[in-house]
């Protein structure tokens, strides 16, 4: 205890120094569990990143610009797609009176008539484009707008249909919309535009619905959209036959038509060449044995004779070591008799033909030859139309043809959200 006194300061500075690294040894230990806890929740969230930065979408500077890009892209089609589709988006749907509605469809109902008799469609007996409940009632005047709507897209469904000639217009339904019982209709929150059905059911021929289908198609104030479509012909029991086709056939040329092919010397030979004329076809002869071959038109030739021109251009034979130049030394045969004449050909004087002697070149006719004029070409026949393939299996059976069609009303335009820069 004596030393403590004496040296008062230096236990003091002991002892503070073990106090010292006591408490920093306690707090060593204390916090190392927190470390080594730390560092792992470090290692694993930087093992994160780093499987985040391997993606292609990472939120980086490059991918946020790209993103940006592709959403002003895809935002000016989207505007694009609705500009489009503005030419059949209805400006506003005024509510008209209800009196005033039942004018239109009666003149509307007149027009579809007339249309229909002038090409001798026979219509159902209670027709009145749909609207048959509005022939004893008026409508409702908060659907007056709408009504009228789908009036202007009837008229031109009927009016089309009318150009196409059917036979028959069987049914015509319409299916009443809310509003017409005074309840209301609520777009859904991704609904571009309304529909309003409408089905038809009439008779026709394949040209009649073809060209139905392909007008309606091509319509610039309303969008028609052919949601059902069904076809039945006359005989649903009973398959078509192949005596039931109908076949269109190309036209035949007369019997004294030119010749098509008579011009063919014109096309194969050079421009101012002449052309040979035609042989004539002797008459039938029946036929005669041969004329025995006199033995004077033989000739005897020598063992290794050689052959030479004679006179007249007649092949002789030269006896083997005759000197050059040499005449034939043999008795040329005596020519054959000409033939007789044949009716329309020219007779000609042909020299006998000698066994193992070449041919005598044919003489060359003194007569100049007259060139034949070209006949006129022949104008060819129109196609014959190879598309209609319902005709030509069905024949002349006539289809039954149901229809569900869609009037869209293209609602207003919502407004797109920005794209964040």
């Amino acid at each position: 205890m004596s030393w403590i006194q004496d040296n008062k300061f230096a236990a003091m500075l002991g002892g503070g120094t073990l106090l010292g690294a006591i408490v920093l040894i306690y707090v060593g230990l204390s916090y190392r569990g927190h470390y080594a806890k730390n560092l792992e929740s470090y290692l694993s969230d930087w093992e994160e990143v780093k499987e985040f930065e391997a993606i292609p979408l990472y939120p980086s500077l490059a991918n946020r610009a790209g993103k940006t890009k592709a959403l002003n892209d895809y935002r000016a089609s989207i505007g694009g797609l609705q500009k489009a589709f503005d030419k059949f988006r209805p400006k506003e749907l005024k509510n008209i009176t209800p009196q005033g509605f039942t004018d239109h469809a009666k003149t509307a109902h007149e027009e579809v008539i007339k249309a229909f008799e002038k090409v001798d469609t026979k219509l159902p007996e209670a027709f009145f484009l749909g609207f048959e409940t509005y022939t004893a009632a008026l409508a409702r005047e908060d659907a007056t707008g709408l009504l009228d709507y789908q009036l202007g897209a009837v008229k031109e469904l009927m009016l089309t249909l009318a150009k196409a000639a059917p036979s028959q217009l069987q049914n015509v339904y319409r299916p009443k919309f809310p509003e017409e019982d005074g309840e209301k209709w609520e777009a859904g929150p991704n609904d571009a535009a309304r529909a309003l059905p409408l089905e038809l059911t009439f008779k026709g021929s394949e040209r009649s619905l073809r060209e139905f289908l392909t007008a309606i198609g091509k319509s610039t104030d309303f969008f028609f959209v052919v949601s059902n479509l069904r076809i039945m012909n006359e005989k649903p029991t009973t398959p078509p036959r192949l005596a039931d086709a109908k076949f269109e056939a190309a036209p035949i040329a007369p019997k004294n038509a030119p010749d098509p092919f008579s011009g063919a010397a014109d096309f194969v030979s050079p421009p101012g060449a002449p052309v040979a004329p035609a042989p004539a076809t002797p008459p039938a002869k029946s036929p005669e044995p041969p004329p025995a071959t006199p033995p004077s038109a033989f000739l005897e030739i020598p063992m290794g004779a050689v052959m030479a021109q004679g006179p007249g251009g007649i092949p002789m034979a030269v006896p083997p070591g005759a000197p050059a130049g040499a005449r034939p030394n043999v008795k040329p045969a005596k020519p054959a008799a000409p033939p007789p004449p044949a009716p329309a050909t020219k007779p000609t004087a042909k020299p006998a033909r000698t066994p193992g002697l070449a041919p005598a070149p044919a003489e060359t006719p003194d007569e100049p030859v007259q060139a034949t004029p070209a006949a006129p070409p022949v104008p060819s026949a129109p196609p014959v139309d190879s598309s209609r393939i319902l005709i030509r299996v069905l024949g002349g059976e006539e289809l039954q043809v149901f229809l569900h069609i869609d009037v869209l009303e293209f609602l207003p335009v919502k407004a797109l959200p920005e794209v964040p820069k």
